[in-house]
């Protein structure tokens, strides 16, 4: 005890100090989380191989695409491909689960049950998690959970609060970065009274697993996948209520946002809906991976900040809960 003491007072500069490993947590040691088994249906490792020749069309398209949209910074082909398709809902480049600070069991329990206090539209009922194509998963209260099944309702009840989703008789909306689709499913699941969804990506394997994602989740009446290069066309045949852009932006060039921005106002998009990655200013502001604010051009093309929150309102669980940010929601001042 006393040689420790010692110890503990020279590292006490260093803000260190010795602490038994029986008596902390596996969240405290740092412990990397247990690969969970990949469960896939049926013709899902068949169909989901970066030689199907759908996905080699999308990546031919792209490539001769000239917007600045395809222009990649984050996702480049090295990035994308070092993840498998088949477990695309997995820890990876789409949906961090087991990376961030606050992604061990305590924070997901932490999380469920915060989403489960504010549900006033009861949509962890209307939802579910299946464990599908490698998600990292927990159960809370006998009910399976995963970052994009607790994300998704956490957005929809901020744009719900705001918006009054459930209450438009119309509802369209477009997704830029839509990443596998995975708001489009939660979304088409929480609204009865949604019309169109558009899913859009500047990445080709991002839209090739949107269209398998839907296609399996059978919401083709009602979720549209849209490439790259049809979007503009798509955008100016149906009215447009809301834009969403979730830990998109963040990974894009200023040159990619403003393409997508001059978009979304030609097409008089009422509504823009942008959550940033946290990265070291914890989402405090509109900012790219690197800390550049881009906040002006979204103002710029007309878009007037209508309100920003933490994605919790308790300051602990913003502290605490899993993937902590800040949503923005913007809306278009000639409308």
């Amino acid at each position: 005890m006393f040689f420790t003491r010692k110890i503990n007072a020279l590292l006490a500069v260093f803000d260190l100090q010795i602490v038994r490993k029986s008596v902390l947590y596996g969240w405290q040691t740092g412990e990397v989380a247990t690969p969970q088994d990949l469960s896939l249906p049926d013709g899902a490792q068949e169909y989901l191989q970066v030689n199907n020749p759908r996905l080699q069309e999308l990546r031919q398209r792209y490539s001769h695409f000239q917007a600045q949209a395809s222009i990649p910074i984050v996702w480049t082909d090295e990035y994308v491909q070092s993840y498998g398709l088949q477990s695309f809902r997995g820890d990876n480049c789409y949906v961090w689960q087991t990376r961030d600070p606050n992604c061990a069991e305590i924070n997901y329990c932490l999380t469920a049950y915060y989403v489960k206090a504010i549900d006033k539209l009861g949509l962890l009922e209307k939802n579910n998690e299946d464990g599908l194509f490698g998600v990292h998963t927990h159960t809370v209260d006998s009910k399976l959970v995963s970052r994009d099944f607790l994300d998704s309702i956490l957005e929809l009840h901020f744009l719900e609060e705001h918006l009054l989703l459930s209450q438009l008789p119309e509802l369209n909306i477009v997704d830029i970065g839509a990443g596998y689709g995975r708001l489009a499913y939660r979304t088409a699941t929480s609204f009865p009274n949604l019309s169109t969804y558009l899913c859009t990506d500047g990445v080709p394997e991002s839209t090739f697993l949107s269209e398998y994602h839907i296609n399996f989740r059978q919401l083709e009446e009602k979720v549209a996948v849209v490439p790259l290069d049809e979007i503009e066309q798509r955008l100016q045949k149906k009215q447009i209520d809301l834009a969403i852009n979730i830990h998109s932006f963040s990974e894009c060039s200023l040159e990619a946002i403003e393409w997508w921005l001059s978009l979304l106002a030609a097409a008089h998009v009422r509504y823009l809906f942008i959550v940033p990655n946290a990265s070291d200013h914890g989402g405090e502001k509109l900012a790219l991976n690197g800390g550049e604010d881009f906040s002006y051009l979204v103002e710029k093309y007309g878009y007037e900040l209508r309100s920003k929150a933490p994605k919790y309102s308790d300051p602990l669980v913003q502290k605490f809960g899993v993937s902590p940010t800040y949503y923005y929601l913007y809306q278009l001042t000639d409308s």
